[in-house]
């Protein structure tokens, strides 16, 4: 019966997760909250000034470390976002 139910289980792909490691996925996010931490300082001194400069190093900092990591995908999401409209903004003015 169990052997049954094993083969069953093979042929249909069902079993443990083959995909990265926690780790992985860990230091994954780390490198992207690098790459925009980055991109928000490159910015020019205009964009220092506007509030939603603050706010995205707050999410890039103290939001990020106090979330889980399912939510901290979604704490870079909106900070790349914010970083966007940032970049924007000043190549408007």
């Amino acid at each position: 019966m169990i052997a049954s139910i094993q083969k069953r289980i093979k042929r249909r792909g069902i079993g443990p997760r083959t995909g990265s490691s926690f780790r992985d996925r860990y230091e994954a996010l780390e490198r992207r909250r690098e790459q925009i931490l980055n991109r928000l300082n490159r910015l020019a001194d205009e964009a220092r000034g506007h509030p939603g400069h603050g706010r995205a190093r707050t999410l890039l900092n103290d939001k990020f470390r106090k979330a889980t990591i399912v939510q901290r995908v979604a704490i870079l999401q909106a900070a790349e976002w914010l970083v966007d409209v940032l970049e924007t903004l000043t190549l408007m003015t």
